[in-house]
């Protein structure tokens, strides 16, 4: 059994598998394990550049995050944000969010200790079978954005190839803005609408418990589309956009842009927290529900289940 993609749906689906005494190999193309909920140091620092947070109301997730929490590795973060919009600024409440003092990635990390995670493993075909760029498996799991798998499959995968094209993803840059001190209001998070280039922001500081004088921003798909091929062009209006949006005199020491050309499913599969067909091809990911860290979890968790239960029927 082949699983592509190290994010937290096809660590959660390995997960299964293994549970279920059935081999299989996780292969990732990045250098590390996390997928989008990516985080980078700075100095020595963590700091999110993808998910912002997570949220739970799953029971099992419950059990998985009580996990987290006994290791020390997330914590309760606010259960209230603020939004700037066209009657100014106001709070919104909401469930609990919650964080990640060592970064989101850290979360991951965890539930893959144990897994066999190839990094730096650049799948490039798959093919009837199925096969792995040339090799059989009993089974392909494609736990990644449609239009990624999409560049995978072979044309012969009717079913899985109109599931991946029902897909629609949205961009977004995000920014990591170092500052050289704390000198916004508390606000913890924002939402930020009706909005040129930002949709949020959010106290990296506050978020990880630290206190250090650090912003991420996320901009809207509209802005992030015009920027795609160079990322980094967009620093001058995003950091600028940041100040102007809470009041901030001084300009940051560093801004780190990271381009999400996938982020975010706008359009999601009906009926269902995962695709299966009879070809052997598994597709997994926050697609299959609302764009969430829990629904990424839950349809990797029950991929991996029926997988396993297909194969225990022979």
């Amino acid at each position: 059994m082949v699983v592509v993609g190290a994010g937290i749906a096809g660590v959660a689906c390995a997960t299964e598998l293994v549970r279920a005494g059935v081999p299989v190999e996780v292969r990732e193309r990045g250098r590390v394990t996390g997928g989008r909920m990516a985080s980078k140091r700075f100095d020595g620092r963590p700091a999110d550049l993808g998910a912002a947070y997570f949220t739970v109301d799953d029971p099992d997730f419950a059990a998985v995050v009580a996990d987290w929490q006994a290791a020390g590795l997330v914590r309760e973060w606010t259960d209230t944000l603020v939004a700037y919009g066209p009657r100014g600024r106001e709070e919104v409440t909401g469930p609990v969010r919650w964080a990640a003092p060592r970064g989101l990635r850290s979360l991951v990390e965890h539930l893959a200790a144990d897994l066999p995670v190839t990094h730096d493993r650049l799948v490039m075909t798959v093919e009837p079978g199925p096969r792995v760029d040339g090799r059989a498996a009993e089974a392909v799991v494609l736990a990644m954005p449609g239009p990624q798998a999409a560049l995978l499959l072979d044309p012969t995968f009717a079913e899985a190839t109109r599931a991946v094209a029902a897909q629609r993803w949205a961009s977004t840059l995000s920014a990591v803005l170092h500052f050289p001190s704390r000198r916004w209001p508390d606000f913890r998070g924002a939402f930020v609408n009706d909005h040129p280039v930002l949709s949020l922001v959010c106290d990296d500081g506050d978020r990880r418990g630290d206190g250090a004088p650090v912003l991420v921003a996320h901009t809207t798909a509209e802005f992030a589309a015009g920027h795609l091929l160079q990322p980094t062009a967009a620093r001058p209006a995003v950091e600028q956009a940041v100040r102007d949006l809470l009041g901030l005199p001084e300009p940051a020491t560093s801004t780190h842009v990271h381009r999400w050309t996938y982020a975010r499913p706008v359009r999601v599969a009906e009926g269902g927290t995962y695709h299966l067909d009879s070809d052997g091809i598994g597709l997994a990911g926050d697609a299959f529900g609302r764009p969430r860290v829990q629904s990424a979890w839950r349809s990797g968790r029950d991929l991996g289940r029926a997988l396993a239960d297909r194969l225990r029927a022979g």
